[in-house]
């Protein structure tokens, strides 16, 4: 089964200059909690945002970077694709969850393919330079809302949202 899981603020924006636009911890948690002991699949951009690798998950990178490529090799956190081809292919072998992470050219990618949807709807707006491209609602259902607790480290009002594609 494959899922889409990411964050985005009122007008899609997902991303500045490589980046989250934003600091949300609640979400950074619910990231995790969602994707722990999934294979996450990803670009060499979302990869390379990350301070490292992220425990109890296998990171599967499409790039044609060598280096990372070379990498894997020895890294059995680590797998890499340089073919979306045979990306797909691995992805038709499991049926286990397996979360695409992002960037927007994967989203892209996989948007008529993808059976779950979680998002975080950050109700402000930032400066971005990337968003989500644009997803066909009316083929999923909303299967669960939660709204996010605002505190001292979670400023921005959020909402969780998970949807399941209709039979």
């Amino acid at each position: 089964m494959l899922a889409f899981i990411w964050a985005e603020d009122e007008v899609g924006h997902i991303g500045y200059e490589g980046k989250l636009p934003w600091h949300l911890p609640a979400d950074l948690a619910y990231f995790k909690a969602q994707t722990l002991g999934h294979p996450m699949v990803m670009g060499k951009n979302t990869f390379n945002s990350f301070p490292g690798f992220l425990p109890k998950r296998l990171h599967v990178v499409l790039t044609h970077d060598k280096q990372l490529q070379q990498a894997a090799l020895s890294e059995d956190r680590l797998m890499v694709f340089d073919d979306l081809s045979q990306l797909k292919a691995w992805l038709a072998k499991h049926d286990e969850l397996v979360f695409i992470i992002g960037g927007a050219s994967l989203f892209a990618q996989f948007k008529d393919q993808v059976d779950q949807l979680f998002v975080t709807k950050i109700h402000s707006q930032f400066k971005g330079d990337t968003k989500m491209p644009e997803l066909d609602y009316a083929a999923f259902e909303l299967v669960k809302k939660e709204s996010g607790k605002l505190d001292d480290k979670n400023k921005y009002p959020y909402t969780f949202y998970v949807y399941q594609k209709r039979k």
